[in-house]
């Protein structure tokens, strides 16, 4: 079986987001620490060299594959700024009607800034994922 090759690290979370080359992507990289800081509380962790992650769950596939990943978290790429909403985005269509220019993946958001989306609308759908997890419901 595959092992997880992204795990929780003791880098500085400060130290990455200060490290990102962008002006605008580390400006909004702050902006989002603050956001997820207050919706989800606790530290900020990495995980890997360059996703910024809050909480944990753990996860038990039907394969037997497990594991502990974060709940939610963002990472500013080089393209885009991937926002890692755990708990997929296929029943929130709604709230991404309403979200602003953005891409999506299975549990992605893709962004180029901040001030593209609204923000209320993105704080809504971190916590919708973020609620379901905590209630243990990993088939989201």
């Amino acid at each position: 079986m595959a092992k997880i090759k992204t795990k929780q690290t003791d880098a500085s979370v400060l130290d990455f987001i200060n490290s990102v080359d962008d002006a605008q992507k580390r400006e909004d990289s702050l902006k989002l620490l603050a956001i997820f800081e207050e919706l989800i509380g606790g530290k900020p962790k990495m995980w890997g060299p360059a996703i910024v992650g809050f909480g944990t769950y753990h996860y038990k596939y039907e394969s037997g594959r497990e594991g502990d990943w974060f709940l939610a978290g963002f990472s500013p790429r080089k393209q885009n700024i991937s926002i890692y909403v755990m708990c997929g985005l296929t029943k929130s269509q709604q709230l991404l009607d309403k979200l602003g220019k953005h891409n999506t993946g299975k549990s992605c958001l893709y962004i180029k800034r901040l001030a593209d989306v609204d923000e209320s609308v993105l704080r809504e759908l971190i916590l919708n994922s973020v609620k379901k997890l905590e209630t243990g419901n990993l088939s989201c």
